[in-house]
């Protein structure tokens, strides 16, 4: 990754957590600054590369849809970009204000990319510190955006840049503000697909070897489904190929006893699982459009006893 360039799958999941809230209704989860961590020709050259790679996606559609671009873009965002973006964030901060409620006082947010968090939330400074854990040439980016986008970094936000698969976790949290003492709410959305099983396991001890019992985490992961399942669409299938060629190759897919196997090492208890029928029922029902949750996705609350 180049310096101050944050990684394609960021911006993509940015321009579609940017496209719900300007054109979706009724929203899954609204992200209405993520539009300002875009710029408008990012947008419009994300716009135009999807219109045109529709036939990458689907053949019937860019023939049914050759004179409406804005139908093809809307069908390319909605099946194939933003379902597991939206529903995922939307799970985890509910999850999160609970725990805020029950007690947590610091979140960090693994693999933050464009995350727009703190800066939806400014009531939560000074009651909830948050780090921002990345890779540092991503996080500049993002720095970057939010200075010219005239947003303020509030005194209870941190950024923490590192390679979480290399560097040595805890103590660089430690020496930005964290304390290992409290309780803490982690989320790590959207990275285990491009983890190793032992990275992912190594990472999760690691998190949890130091903190109270009660402080849990959200995350998202691939079933084991997920290397020869095709999906509306073939939409599986394409975001597995996109990856790859986007240069971050997707490594890992799980049994739901692997899942509860590395988090009972680990020192934690599977709380909530919810597999893609729980995911559509909750976040997608009773809609008129094209969004609907992901086949192979599911998300998990484990939290340390």
């Amino acid at each position: 990754m180049e310096k101050n360039e944050s990684s394609l799958t960021s911006l993509i999941s940015a321009f579609g957590r940017a496209y719900h809230s300007k054109y979706d209704t009724p929203k899954i989860f609204d992200d209405y600054i993520a539009k300002d961590l875009i710029t408008q020709k990012e947008f419009e050259d994300i716009r135009k590369n999807m219109i045109q790679g529709i036939q990458f996606f689907n053949h019937e559609i860019a023939i049914k849809f050759q004179d409406q671009p804005d139908e093809i873009l809307k069908w390319i965002t909605q099946v194939q970009l933003s379902p597991t973006p939206l529903a995922r964030a939307a799970y985890c901060e509910k999850v999160l204000f609970h725990e805020i409620v029950l007690g947590a006082e610091q979140y960090v947010i693994l693999g933050a990319g464009l995350d727009t968090f703190c800066f939806r939330n400014p009531e939560l400074d000074p009651k909830l510190e948050i780090f921002e854990v990345d890779y540092p040439s991503t996080q500049d980016f993002k720095r970057n955006r939010l200075a010219k986008s005239n947003y303020q970094i509030p005194d209870n936000f941190h950024f923490v840049p590192m390679d979480f698969t290399k560097d040595i976790i805890l103590q660089n949290l430690i020496d930005e503000g964290f304390q290992p003492n409290k309780k803490t709410f982690y989320s790590l959305l959207g990275v285990s697909y491009y983890l190793t099983k032992e990275e992912i396991s190594n990472l999760i001890k690691e998190l949890f070897a130091e903190i109270p019992l009660g402080s849990s985490i959200v995350f998202d992961y691939a079933d084991d489904k997920l290397f020869e399942e095709k999906g509306l669409s073939n939409r599986v299938q394409n975001m597995v190929q996109m990856a790859s060629a986007s240069g971050e190759p997707m490594k890992s897919c799980f049994t739901y006893d692997e899942i509860e196997k590395l988090l009972e090492d680990a020192g934690l208890l599977i709380y909530e699982h919810l597999s893609p029928d729980v995911i559509n029922n909750k976040f997608f029902s009773d809609r008129s459009d094209y969004l609907k949750a992901f086949e192979t996705i599911h998300y998990i609350h484990a939290v340390k006893k």
